[in-house]
């Protein structure tokens, strides 16, 4: 017979739960409200937003991990974590708050999806990413947070450049890029025709290429020198490759990025010997052949005059920012003031007062805000009266002290904390996603503590 034991005083004090599992799940969701991260979530217009990426169901296949909320909450999650997708994707297995976030519940015997899925949805949503979904996206975000901003009746704007994730671009390493990529695609293509490889200098050239980057010292002749030698290899592994293909076109069919890319190499040997041979800059230039969307924007800094990359103008309300205008090209941000001034009506109704940086005080910037009696900060022409000077210098002081220290400030929150200071997308709409996504997530988190400060006072006014 068993013996009965008497427990010891400690374990008898001990209290048992014996909550539901559906209980202990309101517990953690109360707390991951309580968060930063959620204070985030709940600040975001998640209906609204899987309303304008929503598309029609297929009942046909396997069911998606993600639903579009999911695959919308994983863009922000990108930039508010800085994590790479491999370290996003482990992260989402094991934190629970991630998962709360995306919408999802992964059991430790569930078959769980690689961080691929995470570049794969990317591409998915920057397919239905266009100018007309930028603009009611933004329209969402501005409804759904006015509640919580003040003076809307004022905005800011100035221009700002996010760069790409790429090499500096020199004419010796472009070529030399061309240069490999063709001569390994001649040695796949001779793989598949189980012949021998033409005779070329790849490998001298080669040499000579990896012995002028270790010096220190690169002068202009030497490179000049090395340019003349790949511009001559170029030229011979590109025919080389044409006669192949034209071999091979009943057995091979080459793909549509193979085309893309070859058309980038041809565009890239005619730029560069033309540089080469006159010294005059053919009209976009290319500076990458894996992103030959990409263009040279000087903007004339001291410690960065050329960045390459998305040039972008920026309006501001309140601390937030609101995309205007996005191009790869430059443009003179002084001729859309104009058109910010119709974004910020659209968004929030009326524009009385405006501040800019000097570029955008031209005459017809002048003459449209005077009709529209709207204030700038534009230091006036002429001799101003003394009752102007006193009222109005003092505001447009103010108003430019705001554009210079707070605007300017959130483009290097932006860059340095929600991965916008170098885009690593590959592709030209993934790389515009990656952006917008970057940009209103930094929105969010500043809106979010003063949604929660507002939802705090309504309680303690019940």
């Amino acid at each position: 017979m068993t013996k009965i034991r008497q427990l010891p005083y400690k374990i008898r004090s001990l209290e048992i739960e014996f909550s539901t599992p559906h209980q202990q799940a309101e517990q953690y969701w109360d707390y991951f409200l309580s968060t930063e991260l959620g204070q985030l979530f709940q600040s975001i217009p998640w209906d609204e937003l899987c309303g304008q990426f929503q598309h029609r169901r297929d009942s046909r296949g396997k069911k998606g991990s993600f639903e579009t909320r999911g695959k919308l909450a994983l863009q922000f999650l990108k930039h508010y974590s800085q994590l790479s997708d491999a370290d996003l994707m482990e992260r989402l297995r094991t934190d629970y708050a991630y998962q709360f976030f995306c919408g999802v519940y992964f059991r430790p015997t569930d078959e769980i999806p690689g961080f691929k899925i995470i570049s794969d949805i990317r591409c998915e949503l920057a397919e239905k990413f266009d100018l007309k979904k930028r603009k009611e996206l933004q329209k969402v975000f501005a409804r759904h947070w006015s509640p919580y901003m003040e003076n809307t009746h004022v905005s800011l704007t100035d221009a700002t450049a996010y760069e790409s994730y790429i090499r500096y671009p020199t004419s010796v390493k472009i070529l030399w890029e061309s240069c490999d990529w063709i001569y390994g695609q001649i040695k796949r293509v001779n793989k598949c025709m189980k012949g021998r490889m033409p005779r070329s200098k790849y490998a001298e050239i080669k040499d000579r290429y990896l012995n002028y980057q270790r010096n220190r010292k690169k002068t202009w002749k030497k490179a000049n020198k090395l340019i003349g030698s790949l511009l001559y290899l170029l030229h011979k592994l590109n025919g080389q490759l044409q006669e192949m293909e034209e071999k091979s076109a009943s057995t091979l069919i080459f793909g549509k990025r193979y085309k893309k890319r070859s058309n980038t190499i041809t565009k890239v040997y005619l730029q560069q010997k033309r540089l080469y041979e006159t010294g005059e800059q053919s009209k976009g230039m290319i500076v990458s052949i894996d992103k030959d969307f990409l263009r040279p924007i000087v903007r004339g800094k001291e410690n960065k005059r050329v960045e390459f990359g998305a040039k972008v103008n920026m309006l501001q309300v309140d601390g937030i920012n609101f995309i205007e205008h996005f191009s790869y090209n430059a443009f003179n941000e002084g001729i859309r003031l104009i058109q910010t001034i119709w974004l910020h009506r659209e968004l929030f109704g009326k524009c009385t007062h405006i501040a800019a940086d000097r570029i955008y005080a031209t005459n017809k910037n002048r003459t449209y805000c005077r009709e529209n009696k709207i204030i700038t900060n534009f230091i006036p022409k002429g001799k101003m009266a003394e009752h102007y000077e006193q009222q109005t210098m003092q505001i447009k002081s103010i108003m430019s002290r705001e554009r210079a220290t707070r605007m300017e400030g959130s483009f290097g929150t932006e860059k340095n904390h929600y991965t916008l200071h170098r885009v690593k997308a590959r592709r030209v709409d993934t790389e515009e996603l990656w952006i917008f996504f970057g940009v209103h997530t930094a929105n969010a988190a500043r809106i979010a503590p003063r949604i929660a400060l507002s939802k705090l006072r309504a309680q303690k006014a019940a």
